[in-house]
């Protein structure tokens, strides 16, 4: 198995920039999801702006060029939004912002709080004039967001003890911590990204999603799943046999402990030539997932595609690059359970540091 694309998002719901590639690290590819944009309300209070809600946001083309990010906005043939100045002109934000003048912003990104900085009126205005409602473009800096549930590898054992090691020894060094337990880090935190630092999707699987839609609306490509790593899936099991892995190695080295399956949205059905939902085909790829792959006992509505991830314990980064070798190392016999209750405001907490 191979690795056959990288994709990072550095602005949260744009388009994603394809690399050849990237360092992981412990909260993603480099630059990921490190801003995100925020609708202001009549009463001033802020909504997060995503696909599943603004397929507009498919029309803004970032692009990394030395130390600022570089977005574009693309009108589509049928526009969004009347004309302006704004929509031709490039905007360049800094990678790493000076934040010591920035405002600060309490967010809520599906209950993982954070206290982000609003990048400024310039910012702003240019989102709000391309979008045509009141935008904020929020950085996250050195601030830190909560995984909640059991999305952590850190938070849940993923195989059997080894058999020279016996059952009570074991359940003692997972729960009540034991001498190694002593010694862990402080537990995994997040950019904006949902619920982990990486989503690993299937071309094997991607096949069986495009044999599920007639030619007429054409193939659906994999940037519609917004993956960070992408994999062809040879030589492994049948179509949707990453629900089942527990750890990728990248070069023969452990990377990736899998953890979580990823539930799909509506953002599935946006057209991105369109900057709109897809009409006839383009927009039933939910539809046409809905009738096998509701297979998450802890979100059974939602149909799945694709695996969340993060670093393995002991490492702390990893260079990657299209055509690595990738292999399947661990796995479980059971899908994951989704448990993350981010529709419950009442488990909403930030990031609680060392």
């Amino acid at each position: 198995m191979k690795v056959t694309a990288i994709w990072v998002y550095p602005i949260k719901a744009l388009r994603g920039i394809s690399l050849h590639n990237a360092h992981l690290g412990p909260q993603g590819i480099k630059y990921d999801r490190r801003f995100m944009l925020w609708r202001v309300g009549e009463d001033g209070g802020l909504s997060k702006v995503q696909l599943d809600r603004y397929p507009e946001c498919s029309r803004f083309a970032p692009e990394i060029v030395g130390d600022e990010i570089h977005v574009r906005y693309q009108p589509p043939r049928d526009p969004l939004v009347p004309p302006c100045p704004e929509q031709s002109v490039v905007l360049r934000v800094p990678l790493d912002p000076d934040v010591s003048r920035l405002d600060r912003q309490v967010l809520n990104l599906h209950q993982g709080m954070v206290n982000g900085y609003r990048m400024g009126a310039a910012y702003d205005e240019w989102f709000t004039a391309c979008f045509g409602f009141p935008t904020v473009l929020v950085y996250i800096g050195d601030e830190r967001r909560p995984v909640l549930g059991t999305f952590s590898p850190r938070a849940q054992p993923v195989t059997p003890p080894p058999t020279q090691q016996g059952w009570l020894s074991y359940l003692y060094s997972f729960i009540w911590g034991g001498a190694q337990r002593q010694s862990e880090p402080e537990p995994d935190w997040l950019t904006f990204s949902d619920m982990a630092a990486y989503l690993v999707a299937s071309e094997k699987s991607l096949r069986n999603v495009n044999a599920r839609l007639t030619s007429g609306g054409g193939p659906v490509d994999i940037v519609r799943f917004r993956p960070n790593i992408v994999v062809d899936g040879e030589g492994e099991g049948d179509e949707f046999d990453e629900d089942f892995w527990a750890e990728l190695s990248i070069r023969g080295r452990p990377a990736l402990a899998m953890t979580k399956m990823c539930n799909r949205c509506t953002s599935l059905n946006v057209d991105y030539d369109t900057g709109r939902f897809g009409e006839g085909e383009k927009g039933m790829v939910l539809k046409r997932l809905m009738s096998d792959r509701r297979v998450d006992k802890g979100s059974k509505w939602t149909p799945v595609f694709g695996k969340y991830g993060f670093l393995v314990d002991g490492l702390d980064g990893l260079d990657v690059a299209v055509g690595d070798e990738v292999a399947v190392t661990k796995r479980t016999s059971e899908r994951p359970v989704w448990d993350w209750q981010y529709k419950d405001k009442s488990i909403a907490r930030f990031y609680r540091y060392a």
